[in-house]
């Protein structure tokens, strides 16, 4: 993670600076002491923010990081999932995006959202708790119906969930939009109730909270939920299994990774006014 000596060496600042750009809230400040010992007692003090962990394991493997991009990030990704691969962990690339995921039997890696975790994560977004209880109610139900083999209502409760999410940040952080209402690709005004997920996300990343990487990615999302309508699912024999259901947990991890960067700084900065 340091490299001491290694091509990838940070400097004592640099590991800071890779701390707070993985989207940490208040990250220690570099005291100009050992910086490998410095980052492990970082890491300790957030042995239990699985989330922060994930993020800086993310970050550490981003192509951003890296002024060959994919090159470095995907050598130094090699390093870490050496590191992890006792604890049935791997970092992964999804559309040239780092996702921490759990290392399968078969070897494939599945990405796996934690209900206490997601709350938490939730709390930081949304004011209203019920809100946050709704939605992670979402998420339970839909892992519910994974399990159980029901692959179709999962895809409904995921894209469900992602409405709701999208929804919910962006009138609890910016509410003139209740008001105002959202604006279509034509120009079109929508009132906020009619928003729907395209509409959301277009909007989310018109307002710089989510990457135009994010948004992409999750259209299989938006595709699958369309077949809440049995029509569509005939006309096009569409029958989804476990791998269907997996492929969609993905893009909602990095949808929250994408929030957390970006509104949870706004969140502290309407805290500290």
């Amino acid at each position: 993670m340091v490299d001491q000596g290694g091509p990838y060496e940070r400097t004592g600042r640099e590991v800071e600076a890779l701390l707070r750009n993985a989207g940490w809230i208040d990250p220690p400040d570099y005291d100009g002491s050992s910086k490998v010992g410095w980052l492990v007692d970082a890491l300790i003090e957030r042995e239990q923010a699985r989330t922060d962990v994930e993020r800086f394991l993310c970050r550490l493997c981003d192509p951003i990081e890296y002024l060959d991009g994919m090159a470095s990030a995907d050598d130094v990704r090699g390093a870490v999932n050496q590191v992890l691969e006792p604890e049935r962990l791997e970092v992964s690339y999804i559309s040239g995006r780092p996702v921490v995921g759990e290392l399968g039997s078969n070897g494939t890696v599945k990405v796996v959202l934690h209900l206490e975790d997601v709350e938490q994560r939730l709390r930081k977004l949304i004011r209203e708790e019920k809100l946050v209880q709704m939605l992670v109610s979402r998420v339970r139900e839909s892992q519910y119906a994974e399990a159980s083999g029901s692959y179709l209502l999962a895809l409904f409760g995921i894209g469900s969930f992602v409405e709701g999410l999208l929804y919910s940040v962006l009138i609890s952080h910016q509410p003139q939009l209740v008001q105002e209402g959202f604006t279509g690709r034509n120009g079109r005004k929508f009132p906020a109730d009619r928003a729907g997920l395209e509409l959301l996300l277009d909007t989310a990343h018109d307002r710089g909270l989510i990457q135009l990487d994010a948004k992409d990615f999750m259209r299989p999302v938006r595709e699958f939920r369309n077949y809440i309508h049995p029509r569509r699912q005939f006309e096009t024999n569409f029958t989804p299994d476990a791998d269907t259901v997996a492929m969609c947990w993905t893009p909602i991890q990095a949808l929250l990774n994408d929030l957390d960067k970006l509104v949870v700084p706004q969140a502290a900065d309407e805290v500290a006014v």
